[in-house]
């Protein structure tokens, strides 16, 4: 393992509850004291298809949330979007069935030490983690509001539940269907411009992303975000989810989305290369 994963293991999760919230699954996995070194923003790898299945590799899934109670233990909440075969796989999954997982992988949002004005943005069913992370802010005295973003109203995910989570909460969908109609990311340079926000933490698809980090790009707010890139392995063995990021020296390096991310500096992604090879030093 790399030592960004050094507190992850390989076990056998029991399903403990499979429910249906919209267009996506809410699965409950009982992980139990693995639960102490997840973070908001890691990933859990999940062998789908069963032991006949021709899909050989495990799908990446970002963590919901994680909670201990004294009825389950340790437990660790995934939304799923019954999309390809794997999660479909997935979602077919009743209470009581086993998975092969591993976990947590990837590095988490960074929490600040102090209390700071934090928005989420969350496009789709990528806001899941948003949920977790907006208690462990709250919980530090953050004032945390969220933004929620999607092409129609149905593929918002658990917009009442975002609404307990947060300080406030404003939903916007391309087609006015909920919300106000929109892209989400039209308020934010209102806000930046404002000063009304010190930090972003953002997750989605990965042109939101770049709309944000050029949004913010020049100002002193800083932008976290869990990438959204295919991984294979999501460990750092294969190499299929770079994407170039350039240091603080300003040199541009192909880094693994799921050993240097998911989450990442927005403002060092290079949002215009994503896709290509960019030239490197020799």
């Amino acid at each position: 393992m790399s030592e960004i994963n050094r507190g992850a293991a390989h076990l056998n999760a029991t399903v403990l509850a499979n429910k249906r919230v919209g267009q996506y699954h809410q699965i409950v996995l009982g992980i139990g004291d693995l639960v102490k070194n997840c973070r908001p923003g890691n990933f859990v790898a999940i062998k789908v298809g069963g032991d006949s299945s021709k899909m050989i590799l495990r799908r990446a899934f970002a963590i919901s949330r994680v909670a201990e109670s004294v009825s389950f233990g340790g437990t660790m909440e995934l939304i799923v979007a019954p999309h390809g075969s794997g999660s479909k796989w997935l979602c077919s999954q009743s209470e009581g069935a086993e998975l092969d997982i591993v976990a947590p992988l990837g590095t988490a949002f960074g929490i600040p030490t102090q209390p700071v004005n934090a928005l989420l943005v969350g496009g789709g069913y990528g806001s899941a983690p948003l949920f977790g992370l907006a208690e462990v802010l709250k919980s530090r005295g953050c004032k945390v509001d969220m933004l929620l973003g999607a092409s129609t109203g149905g593929k918002i995910y658990a917009p009442m539940e975002g609404k307990r989570s947060v300080n406030s909460l404003k939903i916007y969908t391309e087609d006015g269907s909920m919300g106000e109609l929109g892209r989400v990311t039209e308020p934010i340079l209102k806000l930046v411009e404002d000063k009304a926000v010190d930090v972003i933490y953002s997750c989605g698809p990965m042109g939101m992303l770049r709309a944000i980090s050029e949004i913010t790009a020049g100002s002193d707010v800083v932008h976290q975000c869990a990438v959204e890139e295919a991984m294979a392995c999501g460990i750092g063995i294969c190499m299929t989810c770079v994407l170039p990021v350039k240091d603080d020296s300003g040199q541009i390096s192909m880094l693994r989305s799921c050993i240097d991310g998911p989450v990442m500096d927005g403002s060092q992604v290079q949002w215009h290369l994503v896709g290509q090879v960019p030239e490197v030093a020799p």
